[in-house]
């Protein structure tokens, strides 16, 4: 009997295994926001890092993160580097491209809590009186995160947090426009 249990046992765990290494190596996180501006008031508070504490729900996983900006002000060469707890992790990323008004390009390098090498859009098409923003992350899935991957959705996880960033960026814009309006 407990032969038998411990013969099903490993057949169960070889096909999780064998079906998780079946699963696509990539992955592509994306959401989108309207926003109620055109793209000339929006870029820059993505294409400047310094502007990324107003809008970024990353800024507030650890208060007392270290944050260290190099390279160009803005744009291509930018660069954002970090140092927290164990929520915010360790990394850095740079502005790879940079198309005024239409695109921010990133290099993001995770050290901790993993490690990981992943790419990230922000892109800006105007619509009507208003800008349609898409965040979008791709990279490459180990097979540790993919088998993480079944038991956790990282779409939904990651798609929250660019949920409230891109509300967050809504409000900074909206409330941007406010404040130059009445100047």
């Amino acid at each position: 009997m407990l032969t038998t249990i411990f013969i099903i046992l490993i057949v169960i765990i070889a096909a999780v295994l064998i079906y998780t290494a079946t699963l696509p190596n990539d992955f592509v996180t994306a959401r989108t926001a309207t926003i109620k501006a055109p793209p000339e008031a929006i870029f820059p508070l993505i294409n400047d890092f310094s502007h990324w504490p107003t809008w970024s729900p990353y800024e507030k996983l650890d208060p007392n993160m270290k944050r260290t900006l190099s390279g160009a002000q803005s744009g291509k060469g930018a660069v954002y580097a970090w140092e927290g707890n164990s929520k915010a992790g360790v990394g850095r990323m740079e502005i790879s491209n940079s198309v005024p008004s239409s695109l921010i390009s990133l290099k993001l390098d995770f050290e901790k809590p993993f490690r990981a090498n992943n790419s990230v859009d922000f892109s800006l098409v105007p619509s009507g009186g208003a800008t349609t923003v898409t965040w979008a992350m791709r990279g490459t899935r180990p097979f540790i995160a993919k088998l993480m991957g079944l038991v956790m959705n990282f779409d939904t996880l990651i798609g929250k947090d660019f949920e409230a960033g891109l509300a967050n960026l809504k409000r900074a814009t909206e409330q941007q426009k406010l404040t130059n309006s009445k100047s």
